[in-house]
């Protein structure tokens, strides 16, 4: 007690024990969702592996940094255990909103490949891997990330099953692929994640994505039957109004028309290009709200500074104020897909799982999602506060730290309940 006669107030004494508190608090968001306590345990176990700096992120080294003595548990919680990955998926959702969310969010669909050997992880055969950049034994999601001020976080999967495998149902129950998964498109995938996403408390403004998913009608239609914005890559040879392709369009371009414009930061700076934006004629059946205009259709290109033969072209749906120089800034926002990709595989294990059947895949990669959504909401805390991000803390096994010419044998801190209740379940 203090002089006073009061209890002194609580003081963190380092970064990693406030990164613990958060944590344990997001562990609670989503404990509720595994009926056991030993599930609650290997979960949090998992999870704080894939934040860990462990070398390869299986179940093998994430027991070892768990202190278990086989990966037993683990690959349990992943192939054997009773829950929904969809269920950790939408609380998942509900954090990043939280956390990253704020008006003008972007929705951004894209695909990643999974390099694998063998034939019988689910969905696995020789296809085209964007990741790779040519054909490979691979398997494919498709995910949707949320990108705000804040932040951005991936917030939704879909393991893209090819047709080869959805017709030879002998091999699809040997991978767990459940009897009634048919067939579906890429674009398919990448519908159902958007209409799960504006349903969400995802405050979702806008859509983007690359042109395998612009081009498609009914990707575009839906978006704009559900009165969301968007900015879609689409291919040279894009019909549209006025022009049979989009590349004869802006081949009729004024030099003027071309505007040098950042379409956002990048690793080595702001990403300048030349961009030319024309409005298109409007739609009646979604342009209208009655008889008065309430949107907007555009038609968007950008060309390199360096190489003006390397042109990229978008269509655009937008509310009637949208400036060209904010459809430039949608535009730009597709790199954060990748800027996730990028983060999710290097700092949470999101491709390095060993898992090869369909439930193994989808548990995986949502709590991998989930490990990157609670570094992206602690990067975005800290910068409110004037901090450095922090980040997981290395460990060691031995609690000998040399201290001047000397040793001293360091012991652990006070523990959380979380703690003694893992403990116990031991």
């Amino acid at each position: 007690m203090t002089e006073c006669g009061k209890a002194p107030h609580v003081i963190f004494e380092s970064a990693a024990e406030q990164w613990d508190l958060e944590l344990d608090d997001l562990f609670v968001t989503v404990g509720h969702r595994f009926g056991r306590v030993e599930l609650r345990r290997r979960m949090r176990d998992y999870v704080r592996g894939l934040l860990a700096p462990v070398a390869r992120k299986n179940s093998w080294q994430l027991a070892e940094q768990a202190g278990h003595a086989t990966p037993d548990g683990l690959q349990h919680l992943l192939a054997g255990a009773k829950w929904e990955p969809d269920d950790i998926r939408d609380d998942l959702q509900q954090y990043v909103a939280d956390r990253l969310g704020e008006d003008g969010g972007v929705l951004i669909v894209d695909d990643t490949g999974f390099i694998k050997k063998g034939t019988t992880s689910a969905g696995v055969q020789r296809q085209y891997s964007g990741t790779a950049g040519r054909t490979e034994n691979c398997q494919i999601g498709v995910f949707a990330a949320y990108a705000s001020g804040h932040g951005r976080a991936l917030v939704d999967r879909e393991l893209y099953l090819p047709k080869t495998w959805a017709e030879d149902r002998e091999r699809c129950r040997a991978a767990k692929v459940p009897d009634d998964q048919a067939f579906a498109t890429k674009g398919e995938l990448a519908r159902r994640m958007v209409l799960r996403a504006l349903a969400s408390p995802l405050p979702i403004a806008w859509v983007t994505a690359d042109s395998a998913y612009g081009q498609e009608s009914r990707f575009r239609r839906l978006l704009e039957q559900s009165g969301v914005g968007y900015v879609l890559a689409v291919p040279k040879s894009q019909f549209t109004v006025g022009c049979p392709r989009i590349e004869g369009l802006f081949a009729q371009a004024p030099a003027e028309a071309w505007e040098k414009i950042s379409c956002g930061d990048g690793a080595k700076g702001p990403r300048v290009y030349h961009w030319a934006a024309v409005r298109l004629p409007a739609v009646a059946e979604f342009d209208y709200q009655g008889e008065v205009p309430h949107r907007m259709r555009w038609a968007l290109a950008r060309r390199s500074i360096r190489k003006p033969d390397e042109i990229a072209y978008y269509l655009a749906y937008a509310p009637l104020e949208t400036t060209a120089r904010q459809l430039v800034r949608i535009a730009g926002s597709r790199w954060a897909i990748e800027e996730c990709f990028q983060a999710a595989k290097n700092e949470c294990g999101l491709d390095q799982y060993e898992v090869r059947r369909y439930v193994g895949w989808y548990r995986h990669i949502t709590l991998a999602m989930l490990a990157h959504a609670f570094l992206a909401a602690t990067t975005h805390q800290a910068k409110e506060k004037g901090a450095e991000p922090v980040r997981q803390p290395g460990s060691s096994r031995s609690q000998w730290r040399r201290f001047g010419d000397s040793w001293q044998l360091v012991v652990p801190g006070p523990r959380t309940c979380a703690d003694a209740e893992a403990d116990a379940t031991r």
